[in-house]
């Protein structure tokens, strides 16, 4: 693949993850182990509120094919097929569930030394299609985003975003639901390894004059041991601990509080993820 902008997806997602990524107030159990054929199986067991669920995954590589099947406890199926240089600087991803059949994707991936194009079509009688394109470097790139209804004729979305990255930091500004919401961000690493950061996020609906500030970091306390914390505007504080118990092991307790209501009790979440 070529060494140039990354995909328009990849637009803010390092703040995204900062300030999302286990965050849970669920309960949750993840096992996965390695076969000798080069296959991971992980399994997963959820709780949420009186809820349980359940699925088995399969992850199996082989030169420049990638094979993902999920099922879970409610019977649906999901399989992803992803294809690497079928095409020069080319990548191409199927994926389907069963028994939802109008749920199929294709998508292709096209990276350039300067620009990276995405296609993603429905496999369906009335598909949808979701056209991104980004230009640039690695340093700073433009990107922008389209969704059409083939059935009504009509733009289902359309996004545009830039992104500014460097050593030791990276800025995004991002212009979505149609023009109606906008989101800057930035995120700044503490040490070399980019395991300590701290990350701010303001965003803006202009149709209801809305604003969001969130602030949030992470902190490597040693080699096994994170913590992370956020806190928004409204109020919404969020904690996670995660400790590596033993190799590949991570257990993690997140909570989340609504300071603005303190009178109701705050929601834990533990995360346990056996890796061997």
């Amino acid at each position: 693949m070529s060494k140039g902008p990354g995909l328009f997806v990849d637009i803010g997602k390092k703040a995204k993850d900062l300030l999302t990524k286990d965050y849970t107030s669920d309960q949750k159990f993840t096992v996965s182990t390695y076969t000798g054929a080069g296959v991971a199986l992980t399994s997963t067991a959820l709780k949420k509120g009186g809820l349980s669920t359940g699925d088995v995954a399969a992850l199996y590589k082989y030169k420049n094919t990638q094979f993902d099947v999920k099922v879970d406890t409610n019977s649906n199926i999901s399989t992803t097929l992803a294809f690497t240089e079928i095409l020069p600087s080319t990548k191409s991803i199927a994926s389907f569930k069963v028994p939802d059949y109008n749920s199929g994707k294709l998508e292709v991936q096209y990276f350039h030394d300067h620009a990276t194009v995405t296609t993603t079509v429905g496999l369906n009688q009335t598909p949808g299609v979701d056209v991104t394109a980004t230009i640039g470097t690695p340093t700073i790139a433009f990107g922008a985003e389209a969704g059409y209804d083939t059935t009504s004729g009509n733009f289902t979305k359309y996004t545009a975003g830039i992104s500014m990255t460097k050593p030791d930091s990276c800025a995004s500004i991002i212009l979505g639901d149609k023009g109606d919401s906008i989101k800057a961000s930035y995120v700044h690493y503490m040490d070399q390894l980019k395991k300590s950061a701290a990350v701010a996020e303001i965003s803006r609906r202009f149709s209801t004059n809305e604003n969001t500030f969130t602030v949030g970091g992470v902190y490597a306390v040693d080699h096994l041991t994170l913590i992370k914390a956020k806190l928004n505007s409204h109020g919404r504080l969020g904690a996670v601990l995660q400790h590596e118990v033993v190799l590949k092991s991570l257990l993690t307790i997140s909570s989340e509080l609504d300071t603005k209501a303190l009178e109701k009790s705050p929601r834990f979440g533990l995360a346990l993820a056996l890796k061997p």
